[in-house]
């Protein structure tokens, strides 16, 4: 592994309720110094889970969202933040009862998947949810989120879908399915 470079000074930019944007003056082993810039996760962050919930053996949960990134609305898995104290494995639950009106009685953590670690400093752990059961919880979204039924079998037709574009959501139904396929 490449020796890390060393951060020479720090600098906060810009700080909001969700974002905290840091100049970074950096330098590397070779001697070369540079400026970055990257987007830290806000102080009182605990990260955030991505759920992929199996109905069945083939079919899993997606829900209708709005994304403001975007302005419109993308087919993606329940997500949200894990708040202070709260285990992974139990906020990835939650989130689930919150979105799509479902719990599950077995929790499998996949992976954890950064977005642009060249500038993000945010991270998301996947996690398998099955045997799942009705169990619905009020969440904090603006609007009632529709629940859609997708199967497995029909991931690429998922894919192809313009709807579908979030890199997080992709990445961790071929993890599923590759974990399905698996046998475990």
């Amino acid at each position: 592994m490449p020796k890390k470079p060393r951060i020479l000074n720090t600098e906060t930019l810009a700080r909001t309720r969700l974002f905290h944007v840091e100049a970074l003056e950096l330098e590397f082993s070779n001697g070369v110094r540079t400026h970055y810039e990257r987007l830290m996760p806000p102080a009182q962050g605990n990260g955030a889970v991505l759920v992929v919930p199996m109905l069945d053996e083939d079919t899993f949960l997606m829900i209708r969202e709005y994304a403001a990134g975007v302005h419109r609305y993308e087919l993606t898995l329940p997500k949200g933040r894990v708040e202070a104290g709260e285990d992974f494995l139990a906020a990835a639950n939650r989130e689930m009862m919150e979105e799509i009106g479902y719990g599950a009685n077995r929790l499998e953590h996949l992976s954890a998947l950064s977005l642009a670690p060249g500038y993000l400093g945010h991270t998301t752990q996947v996690v398998l949810a099955r045997e799942l059961y009705e169990q619905k919880l009020e969440g904090d979204e603006p609007e009632e989120l529709e629940v859609v039924p997708w199967r497995m079998s029909e991931l690429h037709k998922l894919t192809a879908c313009e709807e579908c574009t979030e890199a997080r959501t992709i990445a961790a139904l071929f993890l599923t399915r590759e974990r399905l396929h698996d046998g475990r």
